[in-house]
């Protein structure tokens, strides 16, 4: 039996979102058309690949042992694309995916993105923000801007930035700040669910008894609108990125204690790492690392 990569490529999308719909949106497929599709390969198959239920699916028996099979095909295929790559040296173009938390999309690759398409016209920057991290060896991403150190080792860490977190909140709402404010009576601002499991929840419940937020949302531009707004304050990196869109907050002279340090690492899978458009978005991205450890120090 000789099944075809398009559909396990179906199959493998429904199987990480965990429903149909996510798996339609992710690959921009109509639902009807991906739950073909899928009946299709369970028919080729021979047994039921997912249990429907009422919020999204669930892998069967057979599509468990299916999946690590998908899973190897994802990342022969990504390699594959690069290997054709490789030899196209004389121009630079295409698409560059760049995974990152929601708050380093906003702050650091979308400010730099300007800077990319001056330099390299035909490059696409995709910022893709959000807090799951995705996977390097299957081309989910081309580059990934971690929180945390990978220990994968076919991923390379190529840079990082360590810096003090500290507490931001718009000129009037810092101009009601005094010397004898605590942390407890400060209006925060941070996540919503299903992301309140994040540092700065966890950070801001360890040092505030009986912690309750001002105001939350699953959405960081919204937040930051928020903390604009006069809302509230913000646990934010203390080395802002110097075409920061968040120069106009005010940093308010109150600690969160030693502990409270941002990291940032600069990850790609080594066989993306020779592509010549991602060789360019590293170099810029490295450079801005060295002058956010600049900023720092």
């Amino acid at each position: 039996m000789a099944l075809n990569w398009e559909d396990l490529r179906l199959f493998l999308a429904v199987a990480e979102t965990g429903s149909l719909s996510a798996a339609a949106r992710q690959l921009r497929l109509g639902q009807p058309t991906l739950s073909r599709r899928i009946a299709e390969l369970e028919a080729q198959v021979g047994a039921s690949l997912f249990v429907r239920l009422a919020q999204g699916c669930k892998l069967t028996e057979a599509g468990e042992r299916l999946l690590p099979s998908a899973q190897r095909m994802a990342e022969w295929a990504n390699e594959a694309d690069a290997c054709i790559e490789i030899p196209l040296l004389n121009r630079i173009s295409g698409k560059v995916k760049i995974a990152a938390p929601p708050g380093i999309a906003f702050e650091v690759v979308a400010p730099l993105a300007a800077d990319i398409r001056a330099q390299y016209p035909d490059l696409h920057i995709e910022a893709l923000s959000g807090v799951q991290v995705l996977n390097l060896a299957r081309g989910e991403a081309d580059i990934s801007l971690r929180t945390t150190r990978p220990n994968d080792p076919d991923l390379l860490c190529l840079a990082e930035v360590i810096c003090p977190m500290a507490i931001f909140a718009s000129k009037d709402y810092a101009a009601k700040f005094s010397n004898a404010t605590t942390l407890a009576e400060l209006d925060w601002i941070c996540w919503a669910p299903p992301y309140e499991h994040l540092f700065v929840n966890q950070a801001l419940q360890a040092h505030i008894p009986q912690f309750v937020p001002a105001f939350t949302s699953d959405d960081f531009n919204v937040q930051v609108a928020a903390c604009h707004a006069g809302v509230g304050v913000m646990v934010l990196a203390k080395a802002l990125h110097r075409n920061s869109l968040l120069k106009e907050l005010v940093e308010l002279p109150i600690g969160l204690g030693a502990q409270a340090q941002g990291e940032l690492f600069l990850v790609v899978h080594k066989r993306q790492h020779p592509l010549p458009r991602v060789q360019c978005v590293i170099n810029f991205l490295i450079n801005e690392f060295a002058q956010l450890n600049q900023a720092e120090s």
